[in-house]
């Protein structure tokens, strides 16, 4: 039983209701504060939700149902001058249960998790309480929210307009915004062949000079982003009839109407701290990022899992407060990978300066017959999990070295700080699951042909937190199973965190390595059996 306050989650978009879900899971309950006064489901918003996402939404009974009432897309396809350069398919690194992306409203995602929410009595969501501080001391934090609200920890997802809160923890929030804005409108209409791809445009006739992304949303409507100057003025366009040209020369004399318009500008920002003491912060509120790529909410939901596990391992004892450390070391060097890829995208599409403007001219101009310029395109490199290949939880093994960052489209190799790859599995007893399913359940050992049953059974009781034995052949079904989708080999053991990240990859691993490795995953020290016979593992301060 959780023995604490609830935590408190400020903000109830996506990213809070996926912290509170994924709290609850671990039984921890947690208390939502939103400064709005009701759910406001206007716009499409964020739309692209990733397979991984999808994952974890599924872990709280709600992956499913997004991607059914989504629209699935593979492809991603290219144009310059409407021309097509390129088209890139995703890679699966498994045999995942869900498409690379499912497309759908952000608000319709709300509707879905919120649903959710209200068969969760360990959640309580309160609207109309906007908080303007934060206090902590030894034992938990005092939310001010229009009365104090006590809280044991605190996961902060307000949103990009989080300055007051931020400024109260003594974050800073660094970064730069670009000049030009985005024009956004959600269409409804009848365009056969279009329903299931991304499509970018590099200077089309009907957008001289600047970019279009169309993207394919539920029931008939597209989402279509055009890059406009500074000074754009969405009022008057719609007003004088510009808008509907506009919209008319990418669709053609069809009937449509639209749903939602909008004008944006981009951010490229991080916070220099995602954790000051109790307080965690999370999503926009922690960083912001262009939207090509997706990588704004699929970034932040992986933050929610992040964070929850580890309040609860360290809210349970099971860890020490070191291991809230990890959250910043792990999710911001996430951020910071983002800001990068994001960046990079954005010089491509709106040069910065004289000499990257003749680079993009030279590279478009080559990229329909020139592989090597063709690869140089950046409409955006589409969202994937960080690898925590760097963070401290992670046991290296210098035989599965990471190689880097992948070309765009692919995912790198299993191995530690991977996040394991997804695919079907049946326990001993025949009952079907999938991999990622299994490690969702706390920790996980994934035994290899000959790797030594007892020993890490014997390890997984010692544990303070759940530890779940496995052993590879036995999950192998009719069909190839995790042991051929992980490439494991006879002897391994496999440390899956409860984010499903591998931690490590052991070699014929005795009792000692095996502790010293979960040990690690969780920021505990660990003293070899022969100085520690009882097998106590005392905590990192």
């Amino acid at each position: 039983m959780w023995a604490h306050d609830p935590v408190v989650v400020i903000g109830a978009g996506p990213v809070g209701q996926t912290t509170a879900l994924l709290l609850a899971r671990w039984g921890v309950p947690s208390i939502v504060l939103d400064r709005r006064p009701e759910r406001d489901a206007v716009g499409s918003k964020a739309i692209c939700q990733h397979r991984d996402v999808l994952d974890v939404w599924e872990a709280v009974g709600a992956g499913r149902r997004i991607a059914d009432e989504g629209v699935t897309w593979t492809t991603a396809r290219t144009y310059h001058h409407g021309a097509e350069l390129f088209s890139q398919t995703i890679a699966d690194p498994g045999r995942s249960a869900f498409p690379p992306f499912v497309n759908i409203s952000q608000c319709r995602t709300e509707q879905v998790l919120d649903e959710r929410i209200a068969a969760q009595p360990l959640i309580e969501v309160r609207w109309g309480r906007e908080v303007t501080g934060i206090s902590q001391d030894d034992h938990g934090v005092t939310v001010d929210a229009g009365g104090a609200v006590r809280g044991s920890y605190a996961v902060v997802c307000a949103g990009a307009r989080s300055d007051l809160l931020r400024r109260g923890l003594g974050v800073s929030f660094e970064g730069h915004s670009f000049d030009d804005r985005f024009l956004i409108c959600d269409i409804r209409a009848e365009l056969p062949g279009w329903a299931n791809e991304r499509r970018f445009h590099f200077d089309p006739e009907w957008n001289p000079g600047r970019q279009v992304l169309i993207h394919p949303c539920p029931d008939s409507t597209f989402r279509i982003d055009w890059q406009v100057p500074a000074g754009y003025d969405l009022d008057a366009e719609t007003a004088s009839g510009a808008l509907d040209a506009r919209i008319r020369r990418i669709i053609g004399d069809v009937p449509y109407e639209v749903v939602w318009s909008s004008v944006y500008r981009f951010h490229s920002r991080a916070v220099d701290r995602m954790r000051c003491g109790r307080v965690l912060l999370a999503g926009d509120t922690a960083h912001l990022v262009s939207p090509f790529g997706a990588r704004g909410l699929n970034s932040g939901v992986a933050d929610a899992e992040n964070a929850a596990w580890k309040i609860a391992w360290v809210g349970y004892g099971r860890a020490p407060e070191a291991l809230l450390e990890t959250y910043h070391d792990e999710r911001h060097a996430a951020a910071v990978e983002n800001i990068e890829v994001t960046t990079a995208t954005m010089d491509f599409l709106v040069p910065p300066d004289a000499e990257r403007a003749r680079y993009r001219a030279d590279v478009l101009s080559r990229a329909a017959s020139d592989p090597e310029a063709r690869a140089r395109v950046d409409s955006g490199r589409l969202s994937e999990p960080f690898w925590y290949v760097d963070s401290p939880l992670t046991t290296p093994d210098p035989d599965r070295r990471f190689a880097g960052r992948p070309p765009r489209g692919q995912a790198p190799p299993p191995g530690p700080g991977v996040l394991v790859p997804d695919g079907p599995a049946t326990l001993p007893d025949g009952t079907p699951t999938r991999l990622r399913a299994l490690a969702r359940d706390g920790f996980l050992l994934l035994l290899g042909t000959g790797a030594d049953d007892a020993a890490a059974r014997a390890v997984a009781q010692e544990q303070p937190g759940p530890v779940r034995v496995l052993s590879l052949d036995a999950l192998d079904g009719e069909e190839a199973g995790p042991a051929e989708i992980l490439g494991a080999r006879p002897g391994e053991v496999w440390v899956v965190r409860p984010d499903a990240h591998v931690a490590a990859v052991l070699h014929r691993p005795s009792r000692d390595d095996l502790a010293a490795a979960l040990a690690r995953a969780t920021a505990r020290t660990v003293r070899p059996r022969e100085e520690n016979p009882d097998g106590v593992l005392p905590a990192r301060r």
